[in-house]
C-alpha cells in the first residue's frame, strides 16, 4: 500500500513542517517542549492539545515516534519515510 498520499498530506500543514524542523535541530522533545519552541521562535499559539493532535499525524506516518520515561513522552524525528518520496525521482543505478 502506498502511503505517499498521507505522507504529502501530513507535510502540507505548515505547523506540522515546523514541528518537524524543532525536532531535526534538537531531538527527543517533550510536547511542552515543542510547544515552547513554536511560541517562541515561530510565534505560533497553537494549544497542546493542538500540538498534540500534530504530533499523532506525523507519528501515523512515521515521521516521529514516542518514548515514554515516567510521565515524560519524548518525541523523535524519524526521516526515513521523507526518502520514499524522493526515490520515485532518482535515476536508476547503472550497472
Amino acid at each position: 500500500m502506498d502511503d505517499a498520499p498521507d505522507l504529502w498530506k501530513a507535510l502540507a500543514d505548515p505547523t506540522r513542517r515546523k514541528i518537524l524542523d524543532e525536532l531535526a535541530d534538537r531531538d527527543g522533545q517533550t510536547l511542552f517542549e515543542l510547544c515552547g519552541r513554536l511560541t517562541m521562535k515561530h510565534q505560533m499559539g497553537s494549544s497542546r492539545q493542538a500540538v498534540s493532535q500534530h504530533l499523532d499525524v506525523l507519528a501515523a506516518v512515521g515521521l516521529i515516534s514516542t518514548r515514554r520515561e515516567g510521565r515524560y513522552k519524548f518525541h523523535h524525528l524519524h526521516t526515513e519515510p521523507l526518502e520514499r518520496l524522493t526515490d520515485r525521482w532518482r535515476p536508476a543505478k547503472e550497472t
